[in-house]
C-alpha cells in the first residue's frame, strides 16, 4: 500500500493542522505551520481585525487569541481545495464553538457559536505546505432569510442575492 499523498490531500491535512493547533492553543505548532521565507510576507485577516502583515505580527495575533480563549473548536464544512503548482487555495466555512471562563474557578462559561468563511493560501516549501495567508470573514446573521426590502431568501426582485442587512 502506498503512503504517498496527493498534493490535494497534503494541503487538506495542512489546513486541518492549522485549526487543530488553534484548538490546542499550540503556539509551537502554529509557528511551524506558517511560511517562514524572508522574501515572502505572510498576511492574516481575523474577522473584524485589520490586515496583519509579517510573520511576527501574525503569530503574535494567534498567540493572543489562544491565550485569551478558554475553549475553541472548529467544525470545517464546505472545504474546497485547489492546487496550482506550488500554491494552493483552500476555502471553507469555520463553524466555531467557543467558551469564555465562568465566574467559578475551573468552569467553562456559556458556549457561543459563530460562522466564518475562510480562505487559506498555502505555499509548498520543499515537501511541506505552509500557510501563506489566512482571511476570515464573519457570516452575517440574517443572510438568506427573508429581509425587509428583499424578496424570498434574501434575493432582490431579479432573484440575485440582496445586500447584507446590518
Amino acid at each position: 500500500m502506498s503512503t504517498a499523498r496527493t498534493d490535494h490531500e497534503a494541503v487538506e491535512l495542512a489546513n486541518t493542522a492549522l485549526y487543530e493547533a488553534m484548538e490546542r492553543g499550540d503556539t509551537a505548532a502554529m509557528d511551524r505551520l506558517w511560511l517562514d521565507d524572508p522574501e515572502t510576507e505572510v498576511s492574516c485577516v481575523h474577522p473584524g481585525w485589520p490586515v496583519l502583515r509579517g510573520r511576527g505580527e501574525v503569530l503574535r495575533s494567534y498567540a493572543l487569541i489562544m491565550a485569551s480563549t478558554d475553549y475553541i473548536q472548529f467544525f470545517l464544512t464546505d472545504v474546497e481545495v485547489a492546487v496550482n503548482g506550488d500554491t494552493a487555495l483552500v476555502t471553507c466555512t469555520e463553524n466555531i464553538l467557543s467558551g469564555a471562563p465562568a465566574e467559578a474557578e475551573g468552569e467553562l462559561g456559556p458556549l457561543v457559536g459563530q460562522l466564518v468563511v475562510a480562505t487559506n493560501v498555502f505555499r509548498r516549501m520543499g515537501s511541506q505546505w505552509k500557510v501563506w495567508s489566512h482571511h476570515g470573514s464573519p457570516v452575517l446573521a440574517g443572510m438568506g432569510e427573508e429581509d425587509e426590502g428583499n424578496g424570498e431568501n434574501g434575493e432582490d426582485e431579479g432573484g440575485q442575492p440582496g445586500p447584507p442587512v446590518l
